[in-house]
Parts: C-alpha cells; sequence; structure tokens
C-alpha cells in the first residue's frame, strides 16, 4: 500500500435479466479494465449481478443456478493475485436457495457471505426465493463445474467471514443488511473491519436516493469509522414494476468521496486511507474497546503493491479548515462564531459582567475577537498600541473599526516605556545606544528615525518580546483581558510567552488563520453589509481593509521603503502550516505522507515541492519547541476537530524529541 491508501471501485454494469452469460461478460470486461487501464486493488459489483436481481420465479430453475456457479467460476479465473472482486449470485446450500456475495481473489473463491436480512414487503418479496442466513458459520464442498479449474472441495460459507491483507480488512453485507438498525457491517468493524462492502440492488424513488447516500452509507461509514462501498443494480434490470437506481457510493469517516447513480452503466474509483481510519480508531478509545459479538474467521489475501508513488486518485482539499462548498462554508462560519459568542458570554457572566479590555491592532484576529465581543454583547474597551513596528494603515483600521462599532478606545502609545525599559536593562537593541535619548522629550520621534536606518530583516527577539509585554501588562493593568491569538499561532509558538500569549479568555484559540481570514472576511459580507462591501467608511469596507493587510506583528521597524514585518515571509504561509497542522494532528499522518499529499493539492500558490518540505521542516521544529507555550495557554472554546488545548485535546511533553519526525 501507499501511505496506507487503497484503490477501490464500484460497478453497476449493464445486465441482460437471465442472461448469465452476457453478464459474466460485462463484469469480466469491468475487471480487465480496472485491473490494466485504471487499476483498483477492491472492485465491488451489484447484490445477484451474475443473474440479474429481478429474475423472479426463475430463481427456482436449475438451469439459471448452474449457470450462475460456473459463470462465478469464469470470473474468478479473470481475477488476479493482488485484487478482491466482490459479485453477487443466488446459490444453493443443502436445502436452500441464497442470496450471497462471492469474495474472488487469486483465481479462487476465498469465501461465500449470505444476505442477513431478506426483505418481503411492498416492491421488495424476496423470501419467495430466498433462505435468510442468521449465524452460518461452516465449508461447504463446491464441486460443481470444476472440471479443468482447480478443485476447491472446501468453501468458506457463512456470516463471519471477514478478508484480511495485513491493516486491510474487508467485511462484505448485502442491501437490506444495511438498512437495519444494527447492520452486519457494525460487528464487522468492531471486529477489524475498516473496509466495508454492500452489494445492493435498490430502487430509485423520489426521496430515496438521498436517503440511501446519506443516513444508510455515509451514516454508516461514519458511525464504523471505515470506508464503505456501495454498488447498486443497474436501471437496465426488469423495470416492469420499478426501475434501480444504479447508485455507485464511496463514503470514508463520515464523508462521502465519490458518487454516480441513474445511469445505465456506472462505475467510480477512488482511493480510501485505511491509515487515517486505523488512527481515527485508536484515538476514538470508546470505539477501540468495543468486543465484537461473535467469532470471525480471517481469510487472507494480497493486495497490489503500490508503494511506487503513484497519483493519488482522491481529491485532498488544500484549506483543510476552509470547506470549498459555500452551503457548508457559510454554516461553518455562522457554527463558528456562535460557538464564539456563546463560549465569551459565558465567561463574561462569570466574572460578574466587569469590562472586558481588548488589545486591537487592526490585524485579522484582534479584529474577530472584538466583532465576537460586539456580538456577545460583552462590555469591551478596546486599547490600541502603538509601537516602533505600527503602521499608520493598522493604526487608523483599529480606530475607524472602534469608532463604526461604538466601542470606547484609548490610544496608548508605547514606544516611551519601551525605551525605560531598554534602559533599565542596559539594552541597546540593534546597537543604539538609547540611554542619552531619554533626556529629551523628543527622544522617542528620534528613535524611530534611528530604526528607519536598521535593514528590515534584522532580528532582534528582545526587541520584539519587550514591546508584547509591555502591551500586555497595559492590558492586564485594567482589567480582564480578551485574548485574540489563533490556532495557527499556537501550533508554531508565533506569540510571546507571557506577552500577548496571555489573557483571561481567548475566543479565537480554536481558529487556523486561514479560518480567521475567511471568517472575517464573511462577517463582513453577511452582519455589515446590503450587498456592497466596498462602501467607503463602512464597518465592511474597514473589515475588508483589515482582511488584505499584511498579516504581521508589526514589531519589527518599516524598512526605508515602507518594507512591513511580514509573518509569512518568515514562517511560511499560513495555507501551508495550517495543512500540516490539520494532518498531524487530526489525522496523525507521518511527516511524509503530510508532503505527499501537499503535492496532490492545488494551493493558492504554485509551491515547488522543495520548498513544501523546507515549510514542514520549520512547522515541525516550531511545533515541538514550543509546546511549553501551550501547556499554560488560557481558556478558550474548542470551535473544530483541532485543538491544543493542554486541558483536552493536545497534552505533550515540552522536551519531546524531534528527530523521530525530522524530513529527511
Amino acid at each position: 500500500m501507499n501511505f496506507g491508501l487503497v484503490r477501490v471501485a464500484a460497478v453497476s454494469p449493464k445486465v441482460k435479466v437471465g442472461n448469465v452469460a452476457a453478464n459474466v461478460a460485462e463484469i469480466k470486461q469491468a475487471i480487465f479494465y480496472f485491473t490494466k487501464t485504471d487499476p483498483a486493488e477492491i472492485i465491488v459489483f451489484p447484490e445477484l449481478s451474475i443473474t440479474g436481481y429481478t429474475c423472479g420465479d426463475l430463481f427456482g430453475q436449475t438451469k439459471l443456478l448452474d449457470a450462475a456457479e460456473a459463470g462465478l467460476w469464469e470470473i474468478a479465473n479473470s481475477v488476479e493475485k493482488n485484487q478482491l472482486v466482490v459479485v453477487g449470485l443466488p446459490f444453493r446450500v443443502g436445502n436452500a436457495l441464497y442470496n450471497c456475495a462471492a469474495v474472488l481473489s487469486n483465481g479462487q473463491i476465498l469465501g461465500i457471505v449470505p444476505k442477513q436480512h431478506i426483505p418481503n414487503y411492498k416492491e421488495f418479496y424476496e423470501s419467495r426465493w430466498f433462505k435468510a442466513a442468521k449465524n452460518i458459520s461452516t465449508l461447504i464442498p463446491f464441486p460443481r463445474y470444476c472440471e479443468g479449474r482447480q478443485y476447491m472441495p472446501n468453501t468458506r460459507f457463512g456470516t463471519d467471514l471477514l478478508f484480511r491483507a495485513g491493516e486491510v480488512v474487508v467485511g462484505v453485507e448485502i442491501c437490506e443488511d444495511g438498512w437495519m438498525p444494527i447492520p452486519p457491517s457494525s460487528h464487522q468493524a468492531i471486529a477489524g473491519a475498516n473496509i466495508l462492502l454492500n452489494l445492493s440492488a435498490s430502487n430509485e424513488v423520489v426521496g430515496k436516493g438521498d436517503y440511501r447516500a446519506h443516513q444508510v452509507v455515509q451514516a454508516q461509514s461514519g458511525r464504523c469509522i471505515a470506508a464503505y462501498i456501495y454498488a447498486c443494480a443497474s436501471p437496465t434490470e426488469s423495470t416492469s414494476d420499478i426501475v434501480m437506481a444504479g447508485d455507485c457510493i464511496i463514503a470514508e469517516n463520515g464523508s462521502i468521496l465519490e458518487r454516480v447513480r441513474l445511469e445505465p452503466h456506472a462505475s467510480i474509483i477512488t482511493d480510501v486511507d485505511v491509515e487515517k481510519l486505523q488512527n481515527e480508531r485508536r484515538q476514538t478509545i470508546s470505539f477501540a474497546t468495543l468486543e465484537p459479538d461473535q467469532t470471525y474467521r480471517f481469510i487472507d489475501f494480497n493486495l497490489r503493491d503500490s508503494s511506487d508513488s503513484r497519483p493519488l486518485k482522491r481529491h485532498v482539499d488544500a484549506h483543510p479548515f476552509v470547506p470549498a462548498d459555500n452551503a457548508q462554508l457559510n454554516d461553518r462560519c455562522e457554527t463558528i462564531f456562535k460557538i464564539q459568542v456563546l463560549g465569551l458570554q459565558k465567561r463574561w457572566d462569570q466574572m460578574c459582567g466587569h469590562p472586558m479590555y481588548l488589545g486591537l491592532s487592526g490585524g485579522l484576529d484582534s479584529t474577530l475577537a472584538l466583532l465576537v465581543a460586539k456580538a456577545a454583547g460583552v462590555d469591551v474597551r478596546a486599547i490600541t498600541m502603538p509601537g516602533f513596528g505600527t503602521t499608520d494603515k493598522t493604526l487608523n483600521n483599529a480606530k475607524r473599526l472602534a469608532k463604526l462599532l461604538d466601542v470606547p478606545c484609548e490610544t496608548i502609545d508605547i514606544r516611551k516605556t519601551c525605551l525605560n525599559i531598554f534602559k533599565d536593562q542596559n539594552y541597546k537593541p540593534f546597537d543604539i545606544d538609547v540611554d542619552h535619548l531619554l533626556l529629551f522629550p523628543e527622544a522617542v520621534d528620534e528613535f524611530q528615525e534611528l530604526l528607519q536606518e536598521i535593514p528590515p530583516n534584522s532580528k532582534d527577539l528582545k526587541f520584539e518580546n519587550i514591546q508584547a509585554r509591555v502591551r500586555t501588562l497595559e492590558l492586564f493593568s485594567r482589567g480582564f483581558v480578551l485574548g485574540t491569538g489563533d490556532l495557527s499561532e499556537m501550533a508554531l509558538g508565533w506569540s510571546t510567552y507571557n506577552g500577548d500569549h496571555m489573557s483571561s479568555y481567548n475566543v479565537n484559540c480554536g481558529v487556523p488563520k486561514t479560518l480567521v481570514k475567511f471568517l472575517v472576511g464573511w462577517i463582513a459580507r453577511n452582519r455589515y453589509s446590503k450587498g456592497d462591501i466596498a462602501i467607503p467608511g463602512s464597518v465592511a469596507e474597514v473589515l475588508m481593509d483589515i482582511v488584505n493587510t499584511v498579516i504581521s506583528p508589526e514589531l519589527l521597524p518599516v524598512g526605508p521603503n515602507g518594507e512591513v514585518q511580514s509573518s509569512e515571509d518568515f514562517l511560511g504561509p499560513y495555507e501551508l502550516h495550517d495543512f500540516f497542522l490539520y494532518h498531524f494532528v487530526r489525522n496523525g499522518f507521518s511527516p511524509e505522507k503530510i508532503l505527499y499529499l501537499a503535492n496532490q493539492c492545488k494551493f493558492d500558490v504554485d509551491y515547488s515541492p522543495e520548498f513544501i518540505k523546507n515549510t514542514l521542516r520549520t512547522f515541525l521544529k516550531r511545533f515541538f519547541h514550543n509546546q511549553f507555550k501551550r501547556n499554560c495557554v488560557p481558556d478558550g472554546p474548542k470551535v473544530g476537530t483541532v485543538s491544543l488545548s493542554p486541558r483536552g485535546d493536545w497534552r505533550m511533553p515540552s522536551e519531546a524529541d524531534l528527530a523521530l519526525w525530522g524530513v529527511g
């Protein structure tokens, strides 16, 4: 397997009802295509696909049943050794006829799984021909139609079969089984199955398609933390009373990856991520501790070695925190904003309604925090604190926004306080002696002029940290402080310890930077705009100006040509860091797999593989080296599936060694 990825296909071929030879030819043609042209490791066909589902009383004909079993052997002989193919047929055992799924690999019939729940209502009347299978576990002789083929006298037959290739474990159920309150696939998943197959014959009527896709397939994949591959009979079945849906669906852990329906011949193919599923199961302790209610027989098979890094056949979202679908994105923004608002309202109630103070910089994070506070009805007081790197643009935007939102705003120039601290510590930032400057009222302006001569790429961490800590001192000296730092900054340690790292409550701690940026724009469009977000002097116009401003802590001086300290120039693009954060924390992926996925993505910028690799190195180094900051972050609401709170989702030693995760 390639990073735990398994390529699966669901096929709904054309059917000639009762014409086994024609149906076998269609199935073999599809197998050939998904073996030679577009290779898949696992291929699933519909229920009773060898004969057709709608044969009616023809299922009582010996000739049809004999032909189906002969056809099964013919199909089996076309299946390669590193593949798993599952087809449906009527199959005789003793005095009974069962609706079955035959599992094939390497020219052999690995096992036959009978249908457990037989529908006999409305348009379905299967119990007229088939017996429901209940707790069957046996070996059956299968001498029929073995002439000239490998003889298999003992075929495993039963409801207790699972098929295993390393960490890949496959479970099989048939149509109605999946619609039950507790489907067989639930028990199979508890026993270890992480790829669940459903061979189906489901008709199409108004409303049923959505229910089938979302409440049956998608929901079951989520409950079972599994991939679920569903192949439904084609509309080319008999249409005397119904039309089959031809619905092919591949879902994974609650998300539909691929789907097609109502086509005479349909097929879909994609990669499912077994490593991701297994990591999720291990982290979900309540799932991991479940015990199966029965003993299963595991049948081993082989999968094709795809370690040659073939192109990925699956969409990888470059912005996993920001959905591409507009409806889903709007719903997510609305939900996150409400979580932030409700979280802050509860904390403010606990503070007995005392004012909360917010350092308003004119940047994204503090803007979002102010918007949350305003929506929460909190008594919030804004303070702008220009320092040595503050630009006129951000300072003016902060003041304009506070005025437009009717929020009290105070301006405190922190530069002179910082100069005094420099003097107290006998500290010379950028080798500039500040002692004599403090003797004159114009000292601050003179120092600012000297800073203009400093190269814009000069680094002096103490110079930055003192400013951040002075700002925090000014805020906490007044009362409760509303925090602004986002999830991406927590991951990268992009905050000053005991500076902007601290607050009384942080509403942004669960929101990554890429989503902060989008949220502010979404609020501008949806809460402060009547269709035109560019009306001069409006809240929406100010918010969009903030969205389009370079992300900067504004601690280093502006360069002689107006160069602003850029967080992304120093750290790397936030869209990359948020991608790394999601897959490292949420999915537990290795750096090698994260790189592989990143190189399959379409980011906003066309980054080179080497640039992505170097940025990942930066992410990992900063993530490991800054856990000590995350160990004592303020309270704040979790809003998504990734959180770095030491009280909840992420507990990590500050001294963890990076060597194992180093990117070669």
